[in-house]
């Protein structure tokens, strides 16, 4: 068994010539994606979807990094803003309408946590899943192996480091479930800032357009 079938396995592997060929080629795409200026809309979209072919409608605000880039699926409608890291030894998964703020790190890479087997060079990857209509703020990190649900607010800062379940905002080091989610929160923006009537009325009547669809 190769070593790169091994990282697809989840089991323990080495980088080797074939590895570091593969992302080797990822950041030959990364380069091209990162050199462009950040106004050049429809290049980034385009890049984008070179760097994460298994994606729809994504838009990420360079720099951003990954390893692989085809261990990376989102779903439809996804935003990162400026520095995302994806550590996509293993998958990781990323549902509809999801947004990443500024500096959000998502980590599958693992190690062994004896110091004479982690010198050996071998490592593991477990894969993080994130469900649909969920806002990750900025300089919030993912831990390898977590399932984050659905409709779930992460509060910025935030080390996720366990499971989060599904509708409820959720915060803190380490992250840890503050409330539900419910219909009160609908109508609000800024805490307990109402939505005001013009864009309500928008919003109700299903308004707003992803500008990079």
């Amino acid at each position: 068994m190769t070593n790169a079938e091994r990282r697809d396995r989840g089991m323990v592997y080495i980088g080797d010539e074939q590895v570091f060929a593969e992302m080797a080629e990822c950041k030959k795409k990364l380069k091209k994606l990162n050199g462009l200026d950040r106004w050049e809309y429809e290049q980034i979209n385009a890049a984008a979807k070179e760097v994460i072919p298994d994606s729809e409608n994504l838009f990420v605000v360079p720099p951003f990094y990954c390893e692989y880039g085809t261990h990376i699926r989102t779903g439809r409608n996804f935003f990162a803003n400026y520095n995302c890291v994806l550590i996509d030894v293993a998958p990781i998964v990323i549902g509809d309408n999801c947004m990443f703020g500024p500096n959000v790190s998502v980590y599958t890479a693992g190690h062994p946590v004896h110091p004479a087997t982690r010198n050996s060079g071998y490592e593991y990857g477990k894969g993080v899943v994130i469900g649909d209509n969920v806002w990750i703020g900025g300089s919030v990190t993912i831990v390898p192996g977590v399932r984050i649900g659905s409709d779930i607010v992460i509060g910025a800062g935030s080390v996720v480091t366990s499971d989060i379940p599904d509708m409820v905002v959720a915060a803190g080091n380490p992250c840890r479930v503050i409330r539900q989610i419910t219909d009160q929160d609908r109508r609000y923006s800024y805490k307990r800032e109402l939505i005001d009537d013009e864009v309500w009325k928008l919003i109700s009547a299903g308004g707003g357009e992803l500008f990079w669809k």
